[in-house]
């Protein structure tokens, strides 16, 4: 499969071969959905905590006689329907996160970036280099593209001499140019994720970095 490269111009310099079972390959909304449930659910912190009756300080004595007041028979002013007494059903800290295989990952990742090839929201940079750290030139660029809403996906090759696993820098000027825009976002290749490629709903990578997309997913 062929996609075709782009400078910061948005004018075509290139093509580049790239591997249909990773961008070509057959959309999978459940393994989607999946994906995201299981980034969302390991977000949660599950540190929440109330208190039982038991664990409410005070209310050791009887706030009032059994008989004789008129009133409801009350034990302790620590019981749950009164005001500043423990929870009936109180929270407890707990693992939130859900289990999904290395072989499902696989697949969701590949699900989405073949869904945003084929809808033509897949554009790949011969590099996406900028001189200084400026938020103003990386909108511009980013307009020239035409994009309003994109992940971006770059890095620097530091894979050392005979590793089989490609290793990346951040591109920094990138990365620092763009981290205050809420429409944008920087990842290096080995973060792609199913949950911000949905999110942001394009991807914009350069030639360096979807080889060490590539070389992550086969």
């Amino acid at each position: 499969m062929k996609l075709d490269v782009y400078n910061l111009a948005n004018e075509k310099v290139d093509e580049i071969d790239v591997s249909e079972s990773i961008f070509a390959s057959e959309v999978k909304p459940h393994l989607l959905q999946e994906a995201v449930k299981m980034q969302l659910a390991k977000r949660r912190a599950g540190t929440h905590k109330t208190k039982t009756r038991h664990e409410v300080s005070g209310g050791g004595r009887k706030p009032y006689r059994q008989k004789g007041t008129g009133r409801a028979r009350q034990g302790s002013t620590r019981a749950p329907h009164w005001v500043g007494g423990g929870h009936a059903h109180a929270r407890r800290p707990r693992d939130y996160s859900l289990g999904m295989n290395k072989k499902a990952k696989r697949s969701a990742i590949c699900s989405a970036l073949s869904m945003l090839a084929a809808e033509g929201r897949l554009k790949v940079l011969d590099s996406f280099e900028l001189p200084i750290v400026k938020t103003k030139q990386a909108v511009q660029a980013l307009q020239t593209l035409q994009f309003s809403k994109a992940l971006l996906v770059d890095g620097r090759n530091k894979t050392a001499e005979g590793s089989k696993q490609l290793q990346f820098d951040n591109n920094e000027n990138l990365r620092l140019s763009v981290r205050n825009l809420g429409a944008f976002k920087y990842l290096r290749p080995e973060g792609v994720n199913v949950y911000d490629l949905l999110k942001f709903g394009a991807l914009i990578v350069t030639r360096e970095a979807i080889r060490g997309i590539e070389a992550r997913l086969q």
